[in-house]
């Protein structure tokens, strides 16, 4: 008999155990000629697989505690098992040693979670397949003309790397083989988008059916588009927090946009993806994984916060790193083109501002090293009008908390490869955190990835504002995406002199540059635009809302980007 411990409980293994007594069939073992032969992950994904019911197994067994539990195992063979736990234990440990001799004797090969029938691999990039066998077991993956061998490592991890891909909007099949043989059917090769965040992006498709008619007309409402949804070029993703780090033996994570899958989905990344798709004419996959209620910390890895200087002796609250190991690392070898990011509200309500941006540029940097590409996309959404000063709360919030909250986000823009979508014009009720109009946020978040990342020759941004000078009583203010020469009347504008004291001003594009102006306020020295949590300004270009500003933002100087 060969002893061994695990989590503190002993041990008592003879070879060729009958698994009988647990209510699986006889050719379960946990050994195979006296020899462990699965791997850890390999033991718990096949609890997952087997679906066992802990509860009815221990019913099954005659417990004598004293000072410890010990159970005795015997089948149609004469084997043996004997197993000691310490009473302290308790019940917990004994369903946890259950789960590790519900697996197969005959080793299974197993894939993550995200490796599945109907899912879309990222073309154009070197493509990761990887899972879980036995140590040293053979492994063969097949696909697109591909055949890659490797063996898997001591502790049963194995991997292999596809050339990059062509677009493929036929259905292909992979095959992965070892000592068993995994199919895994109707695959698309085309874009792959990560999208994530908070409930704004959490918010569900089947939620659009049950909503009112929305104010603005001109941004129409799909709200039947679920039952119309029928392209099998859209396939999706839907992150499950307790399941995405086990292994898989169900292969159907995956699935095509429509019917009970899409109702489930992000509509904000479903939009998106549809946006793409038809312009682009391939197949795209969007897997999203979000939270309600989450903050931003959550999502990045505690360690990552010590390579921003900011952060230098100070304690990060709001639980980091606990959505991250389990939401988002799994994914970090799944090729993917880029993120799209709606997250935000919780950390307002906490009357963030520079700290916020710190903490979203080490999202940024940490999410593109994890996934070894220090340059992939990352487009997000500025947070939609809210009244948050209306609202009590652990931390005071004010009339201000919002808009420099905006300004916040807005830093982000420094970043290489990043654009932000305004929503100020995207809600009916500034009472609602979750505004309707989600079919217009994944519409412009497409709009920069078709022309930042897909080249295309389309609008993707309204006005972003760069600098200000005064003169004659007037500021000059100049903007990027501002294509108008000229203008009627602009409202949303307010200008300041030494007093500090902003007044309502006039304001007009006029040879490309905006000015504002006021008869109140003789020598100017600030303006503002939209700059409240209530914002009605009309400025826009390109079919598409400024960002809201101030010319005397201190974030320009006080945050660094590297």
């Amino acid at each position: 008999m060969r002893k061994f411990g695990v989590l503190g409980l002993e041990f008592g293994v003879f070879p060729l155990l009958s698994a009988k007594a647990f209510g699986i069939p006889a050719t379960s073992s946990s050994v195979r000629g006296g020899k462990a032969r699965q791997s850890f992950l390999s033991v718990i994904s096949t609890v997952v697989e087997k679906s066992l019911n802990h509860a009815e197994m221990i019913s099954r067994f005659r417990c004598a505690p004293s000072d410890s539990y010990r159970i005795e195992m015997t089948g149609e063979n004469p084997s043996t098992c004997s197993i000691k736990i310490p009473a302290c234990a308790g019940m917990t440990a004994l369903i946890i040693l259950l789960s590790l001799f519900s697996f197969s004797a005959n080793a299974k090969i197993l894939l993550p979670q995200i490796l599945s029938s109907n899912m879309v691999l990222q073309r154009e990039k070197p493509i990761n397949i990887w899972g879980f066998a036995s140590p040293d077991e053979k492994v063969a993956v097949v696909f697109a003309g591909q055949k890659k061998e490797t063996v898997a490592d001591k502790n049963g991890n194995w991997s292999v790397v596809l050339a990059p891909l062509k677009t493929a909007i036929n259905p292909q099949t992979m095959t992965i083989s070892g000592s068993n043989k995994i199919e895994l059917t109707n695959i698309l090769v085309g874009e792959v988008w990560v999208c994530s965040g908070q409930s704004n992006m959490e918010y569900a498709m089947r939620k659009l059916a049950k909503i009112p008619k929305p104010k603005n007309e001109k941004l129409g409402f799909p709200f039947d588009e679920v039952a119309k949804a029928k392209n099998d070029q859209i396939r999706i993703f839907l992150v499950n927090r307790k399941t995405l780090i086990k292994p898989d033996s169900l292969h159907k994570s995956w699935a095509m946009a429509q019917d009970s899958a899409l109702r489930a989905f992000s509509a904000v990344g479903y939009f998106f993806a549809k946006e793409v798709q038809e312009k682009l004419g391939i197949p795209v996959g969007l897997i999203s994984s979000a939270i309600p209620g989450s903050a931003i910390e959550p999502w990045i890895s505690e360690n990552a916060f010590a390579l921003e200087d900011y952060f230098e002796n100070q304690k990060i609250g709001n639980d980091p790193g606990k959505f991250y190991s389990t939401m988002i690392e799994p994914l970090t070898q799944f090729k993917i083109r880029g993120f799209l990011w709606y997250q935000g509200e919780t950390n307002c309500f906490l009357n963030e501002k520079i700290n916020y941006a710190y903490k979203m540029k080490v999202l940024i940097n940490s999410w593109r090293k994890a996934w070894k590409e220090k340059n992939l996309p990352f487009y997000y959404v500025q947070i939609a009008p809210f009244n948050y000063s209306k609202t009590k709360g652990k931390v005071p919030v004010d009339e201000n908390t919002e808009p420099e909250f905006w300004e916040a986000q807005t830093q982000l823009l420094r970043l290489p490869n990043t654009g932000m979508v305004s929503t100020n014009d995207l809600t009916d009720s500034n009472e609602d955190l979750h505004p309707t109009y989600k079919w217009e946020v994944g519409r412009r978040l497409a709009l920069w990835a078709l022309a930042e990342t897909y080249n295309q020759k389309n609008d993707f941004s309204g006005p972003v504002y760069q600098s200000v000078s005064f003169k004659n009583g007037k500021a000059e203010l100049n903007f990027d995406y501002l294509k108008s020469a000229s203008s009627g009347p602009i409202t949303g504008f307010t200008i300041a002199g030494n007093d500090g004291k902003f007044v309502n001003a006039d304001a007009v594009i006029k040879d490309g540059k905006v000015v504002v102006s006021s008869k109140e306020v003789k020598t100017p020295v600030a303006v503002r635009y939209n700059w409240t949590e209530n914002p009605t300004g009309n400025f826009y270009s390109n079919g598409l809302p400024a960002l809201p500003f101030r010319t005397d933002n201190p974030l320009t100087k006080t945050f660094k980007t590297n």
